[in-house]
């Protein structure tokens, strides 16, 4: 089972219910093996030459569409998170429509299937796009369990973690870095692999100044702190680790949330910003 843990709270399926802007440039995902999730990654997107909506590349801004694909190889699956700029926009909403399989001819760059219009046997959003260039990867989600945050980080693995910040600082962050801060951890950059303990932060501001950045971090050798009064509580990097983690339900944390604490920034690699929606 996949989640989406870079959605904010009250955001639904990325807003997939809602028909696409022209020229505007959307999350999307796109179900496929981890085999081939590598040569795309290496070669970029092929088109299908024939499908449902006629040739072009078959994504969705529903992650469940995207997570059942390949349907034949379920435990093979991954899905690949991209940014897509849609171009012109041509609505398909039924079986047979006039334009199902020549909308490119008449000059769309994408066709889009809304939701329950039956051209889809889930019933879910799909989204064709013609040119691959207008498609942009960010990364691949492997399958996750709803409980991933409450697990230990595992050395040297890479995690999707969450900063939560004021708009401005955000902005600065992206040009020049995040820098060390201190905290109940002593120094470093202050995290956590859950999206709700990041939109909560900073504490003194409206929800409508936040944002949260979205950032990649690898994590380098792990210690756990889950007491206070650790004995490496803010020690833990003099001891040879390169990040600090807070379990959930601990006691170190007042909202019962993971924390984890990465002394060097160059760990961390920012990919977004996410905002209050």
């Amino acid at each position: 089972m996949w989640t989406e843990s870079d959605l904010g709270p009250g955001v639904s399926c990325l807003q997939s219910n809602t028909e696409p802007v022209d020229d505007q440039i959307y999350r999307m995902y796109h179900g496929t093996t981890k085999r081939a999730a590598e040569d795309i990654k290496d070669s970029g997107f092929q088109p299908s030459e024939n499908g449902m909506l006629g040739c072009g590349v078959y994504l969705s801004r529903d992650l469940n569409k995207a997570s059942r694909y390949p349907l034949d190889k379920p435990s093979k699956r991954v899905v690949i998170r991209v940014n897509v700029n849609v171009g012109r926009v041509k609505r398909i909403d039924k079986k047979h429509h006039p334009l199902q399989k020549t909308w490119h001819d008449k000059g769309y760059d994408t066709a889009w299937c809304p939701p329950k219009c039956g051209m889809v046997t889930s019933g879910l959003e799909e989204d064709c796009v013609w040119n691959p260039e207008r498609i942009t990867i960010i990364d691949v989600i492997p399958p996750s369990l709803q409980n991933t945050v409450q697990a230990d980080p595992v050395k040297d693995k890479e995690y999707t973690m969450f900063y939560g910040t004021s708009k401005e600082n955000a902005e600065k962050i992206k040009a020049h870095g995040i820098c060390q801060s201190k905290g109940i951890l002593g120094r470093g950059v202050y995290l956590s692999r859950d999206v709700e303990k990041a939109f909560n932060v900073p504490t003194h501001l409206p929800m409508h100044q936040r944002s949260v950045l979205r950032v990649k971090v690898n994590v380098g050798k792990v210690k756990r702190i889950d007491c206070q009064g650790d004995p490496l509580q803010k020690t833990w990097h003099d001891d040879g680790n390169d990040t600090a983690w807070c379990p959930p339900n601990c006691g170190m944390v007042r909202s019962g949330l993971e924390k984890d604490c990465v002394w060097d920034p160059r760990r961390i690699t920012v990919i977004d910003v996410i905002r209050p929606n």
